[in-house]
């Protein structure tokens, strides 16, 4: 059973005959692990109807391009198999999608669909709703504690939300079952089945931005995500307390990609790494729960998590006291993008980010700090590092990019000792990334990695 605190009710239209049960797939792409996905299989066999699921293509999704439909296709290309598998047909639309959304539901007993916080999510549901002739049933499967449940409110900082999930993660953490379907909609017919082109066929016939190249380094897919975890549980998780800040080592799981596509759960990521049962996975724990939650509601509650206004009042004000301060450096937006800055580590980060689609989570502090130290004020560091993160982070868009560009001005954090620029704003170096790896064999590397994209 689905805890009745992932659903929710988006609209008020009554449950209907239908030819089938609609999910309408969107965060949650995947076939293993989601809530959504269950709730429908449990449904539909309430009704003794198929499933049907749909995915809706946005060619004009914000801030997306050919890096991140290129990922998400590659993901969907499993996903479908493994409905396939189960019995289940899925349409992939990629135009006139609301019409066609709604369309389908006039057919359905039921819609649902999985959750999503920021802001073009949940006003894309909140129209469907409005738009469909069935029920809309949200289940929030994204996150191991549903975010309303964890906390009523905008969280200020980790230690404020953790003993909230602490007392809740064990009624949440446990094993979901995949539902035996009764029915199968693999025969099922719908006006649209003539346009349901294969996803990985689909990407050239997109109309998207195609100015970023695709990863070479990291492919979408349920089957990379497991691997990604399995190296990590196998390899990386009994030295990650010491090791994940060394982005020489490698230490980190290199799952907030897959993740941010919802090609894999975070629950089934703590089951299998709770079952390893390694000491370092309290540490691991506090950064897929408790940061990553906190993100969430931070994206949930806060209107500007996207914009300097999301900042704490001693964060803005003391940012604002010393906007005037005389800059060493400074650097317009495209002279970052470019990685054309005075500073050799910071152009290796950028250019880890424009040649493989992630950055190391040390140096992606380390390079959001900077670019709010040679901007010409910090409103334009803010729109600037969201601008960047989201363009070339495979992992952009998202809840937890936000968090994390928000965090570097203050955000979630606490006051510091004051100083130019920063005012009482965490401040890092780079003799701080020396004392702690060897930078310049980072840059070295990075510098190979992004010769290599180049060609």
């Amino acid at each position: 059973m689905i805890e009745a605190e992932r659903i929710r009710i988006l609209n008020q239209q009554p449950e209907k005959r239908g030819s089938f049960v609609l999910y309408w797939m969107q965060q949650s792409q995947r076939a293993h692990c989601n809530h959504a996905l269950e709730y429908a299989a449990e449904r539909a066999n309430e009704l003794h109807l198929p499933l049907l699921v749909c995915f809706a293509l946005n060619e004009a999704f914000p801030s997306a391009n050919l890096r991140h439909f290129a990922f998400m296709l590659q993901g969907l290309h499993e996903t479908i198999k493994a409905l396939a598998e189960r019995r289940i047909k899925t349409l992939l639309l990629h135009s006139g999608i609301e019409a066609k959304l709604a369309a389908l539901a006039s057919r359905a007993a039921l819609v649902v669909t999985d959750c999503g916080y920021t802001r073009y999510q949940k006003e894309w549901r909140a129209r469907m709703a409005q738009r469909m002739e069935s029920p809309l049933f949200q289940i929030e499967s994204d996150v191991i504690v549903p975010v309303e449940t964890a906390s009523p409110k905008e969280e200020f900082a980790a230690y404020t939300i953790r003993p909230k999930l602490a007392r809740l993660i064990p009624s949440f953490l446990h094993l979901l079952a995949a539902v035996q379907l009764e029915k199968s909609s693999l025969r099922l017919k719908t006006e649209f089945d003539g346009e349901n082109t294969p996803p990985l066929k689909l990407l050239d016939r997109l109309e998207i931005d195609r100015s970023v190249k695709e990863s070479a380094y990291y492919k979408g897919g349920y089957s990379q995500a497991r691997e990604k975890l399995h190296t990590f549980i196998n390899s990386k998780l009994a030295d990650y307390d010491e090791l994940r800040n060394d982005p020489t080592r490698d230490y980190i799981s290199g799952l907030s990609p897959y993740l941010h596509f919802g090609q894999i759960s975070p629950l089934e990521i703590a089951l299998a790494v709770a079952a390893d049962g390694h000491p370092a996975a309290e540490i691991f724990f506090d950064e897929l729960i408790v940061r990553r939650e906190l993100a969430m509601n931070f994206a949930h509650y806060d209107a500007h998590y996207d914009h300097i206004a999301c900042l704490p009042e001693w964060a803005a004000l003391s940012l604002k006291q010393h906007e005037s301060d005389l800059r060493e450096y400074v650097y317009t937006p495209l002279e970052f993008e470019e990685a054309r800055t005075h500073d050799r580590y910071w152009n290796a980060a950028q250019k880890e980010m424009l040649a493989t689609g992630k950055m190391h989570g040390y140096m992606r502090m380390y390079w959001c700090k900077k670019i709010l130290e040679w901007s010409p004020s910090p409103a334009v560091a803010f729109e600037t590092a969201v601008y960047l993160n989201d363009k070339y982070e495979l992992d952009g868009r998202d809840p937890n990019g936000y968090a994390g560009v928000a965090w570097c001005f203050g955000k979630h954090d606490r006051a510091w000792p004051e100083r130019p620029v920063f005012g009482k704003v965490r401040y890092m170096n780079a003799a701080g990334l020396r004392r702690k790896f060897d930078a310049e064999a980072y840059a070295d590397a990075m510098e190979e990695k992004w010769r290599k994209f180049k060609v």
